[in-house]
């Protein structure tokens, strides 16, 4: 069986000595970027990698043409496959993505090998919470691994650049979600970016109401219903959030609802908002 959305901790437990399982630890903290790898080495799911968002999960800053793309641009395609073969990723690898934030950064994960065309990704539910509670242990062993034969095939997911975003402003095509908390989308409290506010036109959905109280996601029912509230259609929405990193967490939502098609941005809020031609808007949601 291939897990391609979510995976449940006793699911993960049944499943972690198989040969053909790698388990990598996605935990970070955007406030502390060496959190993650400090958090791993205290202790980790037994046999799990570490993938730090910042050096494994994003590329430079800056663009080929000296633009700046934001603060987690996507990585370059091979040097993501490159880290990810270092990592054990094979061809035919069921990789599981966790951390300890509800999945907010183990969905990045899943988007980046989905969008290399690696069909065999899923994020723990519940994340290392779920797994300590179900009696899951820990280890403080880094396994050695063995190099990976992880090829790139044809992408699973789509993108837009900010051009196409631009463009929307007058065509409106696009329906434009912001997985931003509701006050960073108002323009308020805004610790990470220099500008406040939202792309004028974006609505607001909080990655975490994709979340039930116990931190796992919702049911697939639940999410389709509140998803649909929110957007027409899936093939016509675009994700974004302050980086193009909690995005990935709707786009996992969407999935889980069986409403698949919908594109991210990787530049996000970071990008749209380092250049002052772009207009800002501000308040809650219309």
């Amino acid at each position: 069986m291939t897990y391609a959305t979510l995976i449940s901790a006793a699911e993960l437990a049944a499943h972690l000595d198989d040969a053909n399982w790698l388990v990598i630890d996605c935990r970070h903290d955007l406030a502390n970027p060496d959190a993650g790898a400090q958090a791993y080495a205290a202790g980790h799911i037994p046999q799990a990698r570490f993938a730090h968002l910042d050096q494994i999960l994003s590329g430079p800053k800056n663009g080929a043409d000296g633009k700046f793309k934001g603060r987690h641009p996507l990585p370059a395609r091979q040097a993501f496959i490159d880290a990810m073969q270092e990592l054990g990723v094979g061809k035919g690898t069921q990789v599981i993505a966790y951390d300890a934030h509800g999945g907010m950064f183990a969905a990045r994960l899943w988007w980046l090998l989905r969008w290399v065309g690696h069909v065999q990704v899923a994020v723990l539910d519940g994340g290392l919470p779920a797994w300590q509670a179900q009696g899951g242990p820990l280890s403080t062993e880094t396994p050695a691994p063995v190099r990976g034969d992880l090829q790139e095939q044809a992408p699973l997911v789509t993108t837009v650049d900010v051009g196409d975003v631009v463009a929307n402003l007058d065509s409106k095509s696009l329906t434009v979600v912001d997985a931003r908390a509701a006050d960073r989308y108002r323009g308020e409290n805004e610790t990470m970016d220099a500008v406040g506010g939202h792309i004028p036109g974006a609505k607001n959905r909080f990655f975490k109401d994709n979340l039930g109280a116990d931190g796992r996601f919702k049911s697939a029912d639940a999410l389709r219903a509140e998803w649909n509230a929110l957007i027409d259609s899936p093939q016509a929405a675009v994700m974004q959030c302050g980086s193009g990193v909690t995005a990935c967490h709707n786009l996992l939502a969407l999935e889980v609802a069986g409403l698949p098609g919908a594109r991210l941005y990787p530049g996000s809020w970071s990008e749209w908002s380092s250049d002052s031609s772009r207009p800002v808007a501000t308040g809650p949601q219309p």
